[in-house]
Formats: C-alpha cells, sequence, structure tokens
C-alpha cells in the first residue's frame, strides 16, 4: 500500500495516484497536471467542510429519530402524529413534482427499454463481457441455464436440448415479430424482397411480417441472407442464418441462432461491488475505467487449455432494405457509479493533512477518466455526455451538493454546463420520501432513478431501530412500505417527465443459476413502468431481454399515469412485527441465515478483496452479494439484538457455528483464507462480530467503515506475512 505523499498545490497525493494521472489519464484531456491538482485541492477545500456538515445532519436526524422512538413507543403507528414530527425535524422536505430538463441524452437510456447489468470496475474481464452484452445468444442463454426444463447431455451438442431450445425461440419469435401467416417454426426460408421479409413456409407458400416497418436490415445476398436484423418495441433481434452448422442444419430455416439485443446500458461500479479501501486500489479501478474509455482495455485468460483475449466489442454492421449501410452499437452505454458521500480515501491527503472525500475524487477522476469516450469515435454513446450514478444520497442538499460538484468537474476538465448527468439511487428512506425534492435540485442533469430493496431495507431497518423487532428478512417484500416505495419511485418519475429523458429503473435478480424463475417473476419490472432493471449476468440480461418484447412499457406506462402517486403515509408504515409470532426455531433460523450470508460475504470482502461474488446461501443456492446484501443482515441482527428478539449468546454462537459452515463452501477456492479454526485470529471473522454487535451504532447502518478498516489490515498482514 502506498505510503509516502507528495506534496502538491496545498494537498498530498499518493505517489501511485500522481502518476496514473499524469502519465495516463491526462493524455490527450487538453488540462495540465497541475491546473488539476490545484483544482483538486481547490474542491477539497470547498467541499469537504460542506459535505461533512450534511454528515453531520445525517447524524443529528438520526439522534433525534432514536430518541423520538424511544419516548413514544408504538408512537409511529399514529401516522399522523409521526410524519408531524419527522416534518418538525427537518427529515421531511415538501416539494412539488418538477419538470425534468436534462438534454443531450442517449436514446439508451432516454427512451429504449431494457435490461441493466452492474459490474465492479475492478475486474476487467466481467467489465468487458458487461459492456458486451448489448448482444446476447438466445440460444445459448436457453441451452445452459435452466431456462427450460431439463439439461443438456455431455459429449457435445444435444440435439433433443437443442430441440427444446429452438422451439422456445421460435415460440418467441411469433409472440414479438408474428407473420401474416403461419409460425415461425413453419419457415423453411427466408429472404428479403422489394424492401420486405420474405418466409417461406413448409408447402411453398410464402408470407411477409404483420409490421412491416420491423424489418431493420439484413447481411449477405438479400435473397440468401446470413443475417435478418428486427425491431420491436425499439429492440433489435437479429435472426443468424447458417445451414452449416450443426444447429442451423437441423432447423428448416437454416436458423443457427437468435440473437437479442440485451444489456442497453451498464453500470461500471466503484461502490457495492468492489474493494477498494487505498490508493492502490483506487488506481487499478481508475485504470480500468480508462480502457474501457479509450476501447483498448483488454483481458486474457485460459479457457479449454487455450489463451483467450477479451475485448471491447465493434459495432455491428447491415444493409437496410433500402439499400442504405446500418451501423448499429457492439457495446452498452455505460454509466461509471462513483462512491457516496461517506467514504474517505487515502489516496490525498487535504492541507490539515486528513484523508478527503472518497466521492469527491470519484467524481473528478472518473470524469476525466470518461473523456476519451467523448472523442473521435465516441466510445461511450453519441450525445457526448458522461454519466455517473450517485449512490446512498440522504434527501434534496445531499443531490445538491452532487450537482455542485459534478458542475465543478465541467469547470476544470472544460465541458460545456451539463455534459455530466446524474443518476439518483432512490436506496435511501430519507431520499424515498423527499423524492421530488430531491429530483428538483438536478432536474437538468437526471437521467436515471432505480429502487434498491437491499440498501433501502437496511436504511429502513437502521433509521426506526428503536420502533420495534422488524420483521424477518424473508418478510420483508411484502411488508406495505416496500409496495408503496417501488410504486412511488415510478409515480413520481412519471409525473416529473423522466420517459424522453431518463430511466426508472428497478433493482437486481440476486440468483444468477435461477433463470427459470427469473423468466416467471422478472416480467413484473416491465409491467411495473420500469424502463430497466437489473440483471446479474449477460446471460441473465438476454433472458430478461424477452420482456421488453412480451410487456409495452409505454403503454403500461400511460395507464400507471392514472393512478395518484403513492402516498407517504404508506411508505412511512414501519416494517415492526410481532416476536411472539415467531417460535424459537423461525428465530434461529432466521438468525443462522444472515449470519452465513454475512460471513460468506465478509470473509471474501476482507481476506480476498472481492466485491461482489456468487455467495452460497445456507441451502447452496448461489445469490449476488454485494455490501447492500450485508447492510440488510447486519442491521436485521442488530435490532432483534436490540429488541433482546435474540441474545447476544445465541448470535454469537451462530456466527462460530456458520463459519464452519462457510469455510466448507469455499474449501475448493485454493485463494479462500479460512476464517477458522483459530477465529479469534481472523480479521473477517473480527470485522463481522464488529458489524453484527455495533450495528446498531454505525452511520445510517453502512458496512464501508468497518469493512475498510479491516481490509487494510488483511492486507498489512498479507505484506508482513502474518
Amino acid at each position: 500500500m502506498s505510503s509516502d505523499h507528495v506534496d502538491i498545490a496545498g494537498i498530498r497525493v499518493a505517489p501511485v495516484l500522481r502518476a496514473f494521472v499524469e502519465e495516463e489519464a491526462l493524455e490527450g484531456s487538453g488540462v495540465s497536471a497541475d491546473a488539476l491538482w490545484r483544482a483538486l485541492a481547490g474542491m477539497a477545500a470547498e467541499f469537504g467542510p460542506r459535505t461533512r456538515a450534511l454528515l453531520a445532519e445525517r447524524d443529528r436526524l438520526q439522534g433525534t429519530i432514536d430518541q423520538w422512538h424511544r419516548a413514544n413507543p408504538g408512537g409511529h403507528r399514529d401516522t399522523e402524529r409521526y410524519r408531524g414530527f419527522l416534518r418538525e425535524i427537518g427529515y421531511l422536505d415538501a416539494a412539488p413534482v418538477p419538470t425534468i430538463t436534462t438534454e443531450g441524452v442517449d436514446e439508451e437510456i432516454a427512451s429504449l427499454c431494457g435490461p441493466q447489468l452492474v459490474v465492479p470496475v475492478t475486474n476487467a474481464r466481467y467489465a468487458l463481457n458487461a459492456v458486451n452484452a448489448r448482444w446476447g445468444s438466445l440460444y445459448d442463454a436457453l441451452y445452459g441455464t435452466d431456462a427450460i426444463p431439463g439439461a443438456a447431455a455431455g459429449g457435445g451438442y444435444d440435439a433433443d436440448r437443442g430441440a427444446q431450445v429452438i422451439a422456445w425461440a421460435k415460440a418467441f419469435l411469433d409472440r414479438a415479430m408474428p407473420l401474416q401467416g403461419g409460425s415461425h417454426a413453419d419457415v423453411v426460408a427466408y429472404g428479403i424482397r422489394d424492401g420486405a421479409l420474405s418466409a417461406t413456409l413448409a408447402g411453398g407458400a410464402e408470407t411477409g411480417l404483420q409490421d412491416a416497418e420491423a424489418l431493420r436490415g439484413f447481411a449477405g445476398d438479400p435473397a440468401d441472407p446470413t443475417a435478418v436484423l428486427l425491431r420491436h418495441h425499439g429492440l433489435h433481434l437479429e435472426l443468424l442464418i447458417d445451414r452449416s452448422g450443426v444447429v442451423g442444419a437441423s432447423d428448416p430455416a437454416g436458423v443457427a441462432d437468435v440473437v437479442l439485443e440485451s444489456a442497453l446500458t451498464t453500470i461500471v461500479d466503484f461502490e457495492d461491488s468492489v474493494a477498494t479501501v487505498d490508493a492502490d486500489d483506487k488506481v487499478a479501478a481508475y485504470r480500468n475505467w480508462l480502457g474501457l474509455n479509450r476501447g483498448d482495455l483488454q483481458d486474457a485468460f485460459e479457457k479449454g487449455g487455450r489463451t483467450v483475449t477479451r475485448r471491447l466489442a465493434a459495432d455491428r454492421e447491415y444493409t437496410s432494405p433500402a439499400g442504405e449501410r446500418v451501423v448499429l452499437p457492439g457495446r452498452a452505454i455505460m454509466f461509471v457509479r462513483n462512491v457516496g458521500h461517506l467514504m474517505t480515501t487515502d489516496a490525498v491527503l487535504d492541507a490539515d493533512g486528513n484523508e478527503i472525500g472518497e466521492g469527491l475524487l470519484d467524481a473528478l477522476l472518473t470524469a476525466l477518466c470518461a473523456l476519451p469516450g467523448r472523442r473521435g469515435e465516441r466510445t461511450n454513446g453519441r450525445e457526448g455526455s458522461i454519466y455517473i450514478v450517485k449512490p446512498k444520497m440522504h434527501g434534496p442538499a445531499e443531490a445538491a451538493l452532487a450537482r455542485d460538484m459534478f458542475a465543478r468537474v465541467e469547470q476544470v476538465l472544460g465541458l460545456p454546463e451539463r455534459t455530466i448527468k446524474i443518476g439518483v439511487m432512490d436506496e435511501e428512506r430519507r431520499t424515498s420520501l423527499t423524492l421530488e425534492a430531491v429530483l428538483s435540485e438536478v432536474a437538468d442533469r437526471v437521467v436515471f432513478i432505480n429502487t434498491g430493496f437491499l440498501d433501502r431495507s437496511g436504511d429502513e431497518i437502521h433509521t426506526s431501530m428503536h420502533a420495534g423487532p422488524v420483521v424477518p428478512k424473508t418478510q420483508m417484500k411484502a411488508q406495505e412500505w416496500i409496495r408503496a416505495y417501488e410504486d412511488r419511485n415510478v409515480d413520481v418519475g412519471l409525473a416529473a417527465g423522466l420517459p424522453g429523458r431518463g430511466q426508472i429503473g428497478k433493482g437486481m435478480w440476486a440468483m444468477p443459476d435461477r433463470m427459470a424463475d427469473m423468466l416467471r417473476e422478472k416480467a413484473a419490472h416491465p409491467q411495473a413502468g420500469a424502463s430497466t432493471a437489473w440483471v446479474p449476468s449477460p446471460t441473465a440480461a438476454t433472458l430478461h431481454a424477452t420482456h421488453y418484447h412480451d410487456v409495452d412499457v409505454a403503454a403500461r406506462r400511460r395507464e400507471i399515469a392514472e393512478r395518484p402517486i403513492a402516498d407517504i403515509d404508506r411508505l412511512l408504515t414501519i416494517p415492526v412485527g410481532d416476536p411472539a409470532e415467531w417460535d424459537e426455531a423461525a428465530r434461529a433460523r432466521e438468525v443462522d441465515l444472515n449470519v452465513q450470508s454475512l460471513l460468506g460475504y465478509v470473509v471474501r470482502w476482507v481476506e480476498q478483496g472481492i466485491g461482489c461474488s456468487k455467495v452460497p446461501d445456507l441451502d447452496d443456492v448461489g445469490l449476488m452479494e454485494d455490501r447492500a446484501t450485508l447492510r440488510i443482515s447486519s442491521q436485521l441482527l442488530a435490532n432483534w439484538l436490540c429488541h433482546g428478539v435474540v441474545s447476544g449468546d445465541q448470535v454469537r454462537e451462530s456466527l462460530e457455528r456458520m463459519a464452519a459452515v462457510v469455510d466448507a463452501q469455499n474449501a475448493d477456492d485454493p485463494s479462500y483464507r479460512p476464517l477458522g479454526p483459530d477465529l479469534g485470529e481472523s480479521v473477517a471473522f473480527a470485522a463481522a462480530l464488529e458489524l453484527v454487535f455495533d450495528g446498531a451504532a454505525q452511520p445510517n447502518g453502512y458496512t464501508e467503515p468497518i469493512l475498510h478498516r479491516a481490509r487494510r489490515e488483511a492486507k498489512a498482514r498479507a505484506l508482513t506475512g502474518v
């Protein structure tokens, strides 16, 4: 880890960061190193005190709310009184619905509806896969998952499995691209005739598409094309025709694959899915982000006994029905998610020797590293905008802080005003309750609002820690507040005019191996009026893309817009339960579920620096875990300890027992560092204890302060061989 900082412009910069910025990131920017460091020093002096004041306001509000709940047991059930109290202390901030005026937004964000991936910036291979997930093979997604019953037999291509896949895909085509007569399953040849798609059916009859405008283009000979490009609900799909391969040879029409436009956007994440705790970590993250924007990031790895090099995908080219060249983006539009306002970083120290805000450094350097994506061929979109997601903001004043930071970054980098667009994570309770006021502060640059069940639940529990014991995690999604939360995010977004200017999003599907369940359930997100929703993998993105063909999001939004905005009184319904209804076995099971999940994530984060991974749960079902899942688990356990639902001894016993379970689940990982057998020597186990037993005292229930400290200790031990 870096230690000796260099004095520059009144601040102290880690050498590894200075070298990266001056030798790599500033190239071609038109900004001098001296100007950049002086600007950063000025930003630290200006925004540091303002950030600390807002964090102090968070603490004041939380302390006042805690005191009120202690003094008024059950008082939250009188909603009018509770709402009045929150207004009196300044927690609620009433405002009319604003009018969103953001301009210069790529259509993938402004008007198209489709899946969104979130990927850790620190894993180059995953990041490349996510950005390349703009297009995905439907056949592969069906063949290799449980999306259809059964599984492929080993030893090469399973023709029976392949027939299942083809039948599913042809039924999907009949829904999305219906023919004037017959089914796609009956087609023996596709061709382009007189600027329209001609489908020859078994028996010789010819038919075309019900929607003739759906044909966008083709590749190869129009009479015998190698690809046919179609569009439905704004999304493209390609019929790949190749009779020479085993799949195409078995298909009457020679269709070897159906390729779907899948992840329209990808969030390259510097926050919850990474473990970047020092200057070295941050530089590695910034370097990958820079490479994605320059278009030269690549990653080599071994697969099947050979070296494979992953690069960014090229654009896709076709010929239009009129004979003109058609070029479609080969990559998702990239957002970058910065960290929130809470954490600081040792990469830069201010004039007083204090760490500056990590979010401040992210704002400047992720924008700097995004500049190559705006130049020349514009590798990230066509509008020249920079899209930054800002998480974990509490209320309108914090949104205004982010806005002003981005405006100052634009000045430093010589960018036109409002080049930097902001994505607002609606994942904190105060932001949910004041969403209109939050959007008012960023109305001319907001392009995204998104719900996040896990972080939002963690903040719900922490904010109302002393209101009573919360219901088990498995019951949380059935609570009134969560339904109001999901509805209200859509309602406010629609009323503010976000469609046509930005996304309204929904959260993650957390079970990457359960694609059949995802296909059954995740259509609810476009049905709810969301233009995008998070998925855990490129394969999931391709399968989820079928939902945006099945659901007309624009029509659903017209229906939803007729209902009133979800009332905040519903959102103020605190999810407390009655412990008398939970028998000892149910309580013990809930503790074990949360403890095992917590340990499985923490040990990888602390000992291996893995911020997001598929962690097996207590039933060995792989779940995508990041800091949001950790937040809800640690806060629920802290809440139950606070109210005596379980004892400290019970929780500690579960932690010790589940440590052995987690170690066994990771036994095949050669780089895994076990929690046991000496739990007292494990940095990760100590962090887990602190997350639970000190959870009620953590700022807004966040896990970052404990995790960062533990990871730094683990890295130091690794360097010294301890």
